[in-house]
């Protein structure tokens, strides 16, 4: 087998890979799983070695480096300067690992997948592999399913549809990156009349399952999209008179829907309903703003951490927010916070740059004014499809978390390198044949990924492989104990890990077997180990404190309470226990005064501050003087 051939299996294999990578993420719940990302860590693994292959097999071999790359290049170099800062190692690196292969499969797809054939067989794959998930969304939606294939979706998602997703939120994004691009093949693509019946079909399903995840971002974003995507279309002289014929079928077909489904009617009139308070718009993605932006102005330029604003929000909560945030429910929000205006204004540049390249590419993606046989163009297509779709994610990451969501990032960059590849159409100018010194620059990068991810991939597997099996036990059980060391010793740098097994082990301590207190200074050693790893680790101070406490070590156990206090001033849970440390110590009325406070900042489901204020109360009664 000579070169070329080689060569062109290689770029199938690249292709497939890709297209395995863009199907298997959304089907298994967006990939945000341990095992589901650690197979696109896999495959994306192998997509690098295939383009090293070709990058030596072809002489001629050409790399397309539109400025883009310029950007993309910088903000991964930057994510791994910001991962050597970090305050919590283990969240970083997860978060590093996440950054490298959206980075990688970027410049794969840039560089391997720029032809039309590519393009629109990775485009047509993901517009049925949509309508497929959206048939899925809307059965949910008929039958009240609670399932995600066997997984039992949150019971706050009642009543929305969430295909193969867990959040209908984040199901909202993938679709409507989708939408545009089954709008735009149907109406300005250049396929058989059956053909664009399937598309125009898959793309009415689409907007369905939309619908039914009753999703207010996404709807607003969807409908915005739409606006422009038609607004385009109906401007330019070949298609007006198919898009002017769609938008009135589907304004028709979206009021018959909306007044013959009496039960999407009502959940949409619940959706806006839950946003109003006393008149006012209410919503608690936008209490999460402020505690956000608190975090950003105290990090300005480099930001508190990849992805610490979880672990940093607790201390700048404000007293009406007893929940775990995870992120910020806006995109852009959450990236000042984890990456300051540097990390922001890099991931701003790409963007930028990529919208400067549409713009450049405009005028030759469209048709020749003479050219008849050429009046419809898959590559225009799919451009204004993509650039739609992209349009549109940016609009929900305004209310969202979607881009944290690593099957919607990845379709994302997926996009976004399919139309930097459009520069070739505009210019020869970003096209070169690398060198020998480039091509052993690019090996040394990739294979310096390779290593990275390979090792850091195995390191996880293991780590979960060893976890996995004690999932079913019971939180805390007495089981777990023995897997969860083993586990540590695999990643001794998982905080989490560290604080599960002080949490056994104080457990086993307070039933005052024989050598408890052994035990107790064992678990002290495993809640240290976990403060270590996080600083910002409130949990792990209570627990250390409640061990002292359980010595009769009261004046030792202070500092850790306060610290406590200190990383989480307004958590409920925290303030509780500073009151049953105070209890202890016999200091009943103080003890009084945070069990209240507490009691106020968590009215129900707050029994440890509800008990004690009953025992504090009546100690307080006892120890009054007769009159």
């Amino acid at each position: 087998m000579n070169r070329e051939a080689l060569d062109r299996w290689c770029e199938r294999g690249i292709l497939g890979l890709v297209l395995a990578i863009m199907v298997f993420g959304p089907l298994a719940t967006g990939a945000v799983r341990t095992l589901e990302l650690l197979i696109i860590q896999g495959l994306t693994t192998l997509a690098i070695c295939l383009w090293v292959l070709r990058l030596w097999l072809a002489p001629q071999h050409r790399l397309l480096w539109p400025p883009i790359c310029w950007a993309v290049i910088l903000f991964v170099a930057y994510a791994i300067m910001r991962y050597l800062q970090a305050d919590i190692e283990f969240v970083a690196r997860k978060e590093l690992n996440k950054i490298l292969i959206y980075g990688f499969l970027f410049f794969i797809v840039l560089n391997n997948l720029h032809r039309q054939e590519a393009t629109q067989m990775i485009a047509l794959v993901m517009i049925f592999l949509a309508m497929g998930i959206s048939l899925y969304a809307v059965f949910q939606f008929i039958t009240d399913s609670d399932h995600v294939w066997h997984f039992i979706k949150p019971a706050t998602y009642a009543k929305r549809a969430t295909g193969t997703y867990i959040c209908p939120n984040h199901l909202a994004g993938f679709l409507e990156m989708i939408l545009p691009l089954g709008l735009a093949f149907t109406l300005a693509g250049r396929f058989g009349h059956a053909t664009k019946v399937f598309l125009g079909y898959a793309a009415l399903v689409i907007l369905a399952g939309i619908g039914v995840t009753i999703s207010r971002g996404g709807w607003l974003a969807t409908g915005f999209t739409l606006l422009v995507f038609f607004g385009v279309l109906i401007r330019h002289r070949d298609t007006r008179k198919q898009a002017i014929a769609c938008l009135f079928v589907l304004l028709v077909a979206g009021g018959a829907l909306a007044f013959k489904a009496e039960r999407a009617r009502e959940r949409f009139h619940e959706r806006f309903q839950e946003m109003l308070v006393n008149g006012k718009v209410e919503n608690i993605r936008f209490r999460l703003w402020q505690p956000a932006f608190e975090i950003f102005k105290d990090n300005v330029w480099l930001g508190a951490g990849p992805a610490h604003f979880d672990f940093r929000f607790r201390q700048y909560r404000t007293d009406d927010l007893q929940v775990r945030s995870d992120r910020v429910h806006n995109d852009y929000l959450n990236t000042l916070t984890d990456w300051g205006v540097v990390g922001f204004a890099l991931v701003g540049s790409a963007w930028a740059l990529l919208a400067w390249g549409m713009a450049r590419s405009w005028k030759f993606v469209q048709r020749a004014p003479n050219d008849f046989a050429a009046k419809k163009s898959n590559k225009f297509a799919f451009f204004i499809g993509a650039g739609c779709g992209l349009l549109a994610i940016l609009l929900h990451s305004f209310v969202d978390f979607n881009m944290h969501i690593p099957a919607n990032a990845i379709l994302a960059v997926a996009l976004m390198a399919m139309l930097s590849g459009h520069w070739r159409f505009a210019t020869e100018r970003f096209w070169f044949t690398p060198g020998v010194p480039i091509k052993l620059l690019v090996t040394a990068a990739c294979l310096a990924g390779v290593s990275w991810v390979v090792v850091q991939g195995k390191r996880r597997a293991d780590e979960y492989l060893v976890l996995d099996p004690i999932d079913h036990f019971e939180e805390y059980a007495p089981e777990r104990l023995e897997p969860l060391k083993q586990a540590f010793a695999i990643e001794p740098m998982n905080f989490q890990t560290a604080h599960e097994i002080g949490e056994i082990l104080r457990r086993q301590s307070w039933e005052a077997n024989d050598g408890y207190r052994d035990v107790a200074k064992e678990a002290m050693t495993w809640f240290d180990r976990s403060i270590k790893l996080n600083p910002y680790d409130s949990y792990s101070h209570l627990r250390y404190g409640m061990c002292l406490d359980w010595l009769d070590r009261f004046d030792e156990a202070g500092p850790h309470f306060q610290r406590a206090i200190q990383l989480d001033p307004n958590g409920y849970y925290a303030v509780a226990h500073m009151g049953w440390h105070l209890t202890n110590k016999g200091d009943y009325a103080e003890a009084k005064q945070w069990f209240e406070r507490s009691l106020k900042l968590k009215p129900t489901e707050n029994p440890i501050a509800e008990k004690y204020l009953e025992i504090v109360k009546r100690r307080l009664a006892e120890a009054a003087p007769a009159k």
